[in-house]
């Protein structure tokens, strides 16, 4: 049961963060983070199931996209990529957004995301991010309050 609950909201959280893997590699990432709770079912927490399935999956894409650099680190060094944007700033319209998000830290730019694109109380970044449900509220308000100081900076063209 726990399966047809949890899929959407981890697909959709990898879906968003998927770059830069491929859509291919969606259903794998899904599966892997399913396979995980599987072997771990006794360690989900009851009251918040999807938060920590949503930790999984942010450390299951994580060691993915290691992978995929590491596979093409060779590739790199023979012929520069061009620079390609997350999937979130394909989202994001306004360009000052885009440059105040980039400001942040991965963490910072991770936990205001959640919140905001995603949904997730501070209780559940908590448990995504395997820390207290107090850290968890005063990460997300910092975070706020450096995103505002990094958009009030940013030039307007």
């Amino acid at each position: 049961m726990l399966a047809l609950e949890a899929t959407p909201p981890v697909g959709a959280y990898l879906r968003r963060r998927l770059y830069p893997l491929v859509a291919a590699d969606l259903d794998d990432l899904v599966e892997e983070v399913l396979l995980i709770a599987w072997r771990r079912f006794d360690d989900i927490p009851p009251d918040a199931q999807i938060p920590w399935l949503i930790g999984v999956a942010r450390n299951v894409l994580r060691n993915a996209v290691r992978k995929q650099r590491r596979i093409s680190t060779l590739e790199t060094q023979l012929r520069p990529a061009p620079p390609d944007a997350a999937a979130e700033d394909y989202v994001i319209a306004d360009q000052s957004i885009r440059e105040a998000l980039g400001l942040l830290s991965d963490d910072d730019r991770e936990i205001l995301l959640l919140h905001f694109w995603d949904g997730r109380t501070a209780v559940e970044i908590a448990v995504i991010f395997g820390i207290t449900t107090n850290a968890a509220a005063v990460r997300l308000s910092r975070a706020q309050d450096r995103f505002r100081r990094n958009f009030d900076v940013v030039p307007v063209e």
